[in-house]
């Protein structure tokens, strides 16, 4: 991981640099996710997250065009739905998802859900591959993948560059991305702040930030990245943006990571990715 004001960067195994901290855009759609996505970009952010089921794809582009940002020094992460479930299929979803978002490449396509029910995801992975071993993809991953569902993926020789899951202080998954460090496959996390709150007011997080000066959502922000994950926080208030970015000029000890790990409930994500998906 590098970690300063100018780059705040993880290497994927790729050996490319993903920022650290993106923005989530779901729910918002059309001209509030476009200003969402301008706003955010010129308060600093160069990672953006979206999704064919986000149905915003056309505004979080027309947000990059407006803001000004070169689109090379802005990362771009996308995801596709179970009818895009073969080879060709994920190929095709590629070039759908360029055109709704008026873009020529993306920097990381996803599976958004495995849908083993289907049982398309590891020939999905290898159209993906094939996009970007011909230089139209930088690179692909999966969300909401079980350690079950990427071993079938890694018996059939592919490698995602990343699998994005939901972790936050209560839902650490802790098994799942022990299985996943293992093979060099690095955790993205969404909802990384929970929801509504839940865990804000507990001592191990409004301890250290009243210490440090800090929201409670910029010491679980700063929690995440000393695990070593990227984080998606979402947020269309400018305020809540910049805090985001603002966790580099401090660290937790052992002990305050520690006593955040401790909240963990052992429980899985909300959703059943056996049974659930999209």
């Amino acid at each position: 991981m590098t970690e300063n004001h100018t780059t705040k960067t993880a290497t994927l195994g790729s050996g490319l640099e993903i920022p650290l901290i993106g923005l989530g855009t779901w729910p918002l759609q059309g001209e509030e996710a476009a200003d969402m996505v301008e706003c955010a970009l010129r308060n600093g952010y160069r990672h953006l997250d979206t999704a064919k089921n986000y149905l915003n794809h056309d505004g979080v582009g027309e947000g990059i065009r407006r803001s000004g940002v070169d689109r090379s020094e802005i990362w771009v992460t996308s995801k596709f739905n179970k009818e895009s479930h073969s080879y060709d299929g994920a190929i095709a979803a590629y070039d759908s998802t360029l055109r709704e978002m008026g873009l020529e490449y993306l920097d990381l396509f996803l599976i958004h859900w495995p849908n083993p029910s289907v049982g398309g995801f590891v020939e999905a992975s290898r159209g993906l591959q094939s996009l970007v071993d011909a230089g139209r993809l930088r690179a692909w991953g999966v969300s909401n993948f079980k350690q079950n569902h990427l071993e079938q993926v890694v018996a059939a020789g592919l490698t995602p560059a990343v699998n994005q899951i939901q972790v936050d202080p209560l839902v650490q998954q802790r098994e799942l991305i022990a299985f996943t460090d293992s093979h060099g496959i690095p955790t993205v996390a969404y909802s990384p702040l929970g929801r509504a709150g839940d865990f804000f007011a507990d001592p191990a997080i409004a301890g250290p930030a009243e210490k440090y000066g800090k929201s409670a959502a910029q010491v679980v922000l700063r929690w995440h990245l000393e695990a070593g994950r990227v984080a998606i926080p979402r947020s269309a208030n400018e305020e809540h943006q910049r805090q985001n970015l603002e966790i580099f000029d401090f660290s937790l000890t052992p002990e305050e990571t520690a006593a955040i790990g401790a909240l963990d409930t052992g429980k899985g994500a909300r959703h059943d990715s056996d049974e659930f998906g999209h």
